[in-house]
């Protein structure tokens, strides 16, 4: 019984409770975090499909800016970043992201019974390249050191957001109506205010303002140009 008792003392002494400070766990390898977003990508389309029978969320997932902002999120949690390889791997990541979200949109609602058309000649799909290829640099330099390029970030994603919201406005409020699209451009708004907030210098807020005003022209055009 005694040697029982005191040999089980070095264990109880060892017990979570009387630990040290926990130790800070394991980064994630770079292969789990890139698999994850990949599913991530996937997911956000076979959502975006179901959410388009939601009323209250059809015009959202009928809108090209969530599926921007999310990319840029999965990017960054993929551990999107600057460097002479990383930085193109982040740029091709983005492309990837945004095509794989057309092909879980896709999949899902043609096994939802609504046949839906998936081909590289695609208008949409055609735009996830330069769309892609931005989320990828946004996601990469909204976190640089660099006020200038995170300023550049900040402008271009309220850009995106800000002229789909003022094209829409334009051209389908009528049958979507202004809720969604208003929320949009203030979103906008505000990250262009949060860009021009947190540039350290008068170069990097004339940068984000100067990325966000000329990009919405842009981005407006583009979609008056290309008819909705």
């Amino acid at each position: 019984m005694n040697a029982t008792l005191s040999a089980g003392a070095p264990a109880a002494a060892a017990s979570p409770s009387s630990a040290s400070p926990s130790e800070p766990c394991p980064a994630v390898p770079a292969l789990v975090r890139v698999t994850m977003a990949l599913s991530g990508a996937l997911l956000a389309g076979v959502l975006t499909s179901f959410g388009q029978t939601v009323p209250a969320l059809s015009s959202v997932a009928n809108s090209a800016g969530p599926w921007f902002l999310v990319a840029v999120a999965l990017c960054i949690g993929a551990g999107a970043r600057a460097g002479r390889f990383a930085l193109p791997l982040a740029l091709l990541l983005g492309v990837v992201l945004l095509e794989l979200m057309h092909v879980g949109y896709w999949a899902t609602t043609n096994l939802r019974g609504y046949p839906d058309f998936l081909s590289v000649t695609n208008l949409w799909v055609l735009l996830g390249v330069p769309a892609g290829l931005l989320a990828g640099a946004v996601a990469v330099f909204v976190r640089s050191r660099d006020a200038r390029w995170r300023a550049g970030a900040f402008g271009v994603t309220a850009a995106i957001l800000i002229g789909e919201g003022v094209r829409a406005l334009l051209q389908v409020v009528a049958t979507t109506g202004p809720v969604t699209w208003v929320v949009e451009i203030v979103v906008g708004i505000l990250v262009l205010v949060v860009g021009v907030a947190t540039a350290r210098s008068s170069v990097g807020r004339v940068i984000a303002l100067g990325s966000g005003v000329l990009g919405t022209v842009g981005v407006l055009g583009t979609y008056l140009l290309l008819g909705g």
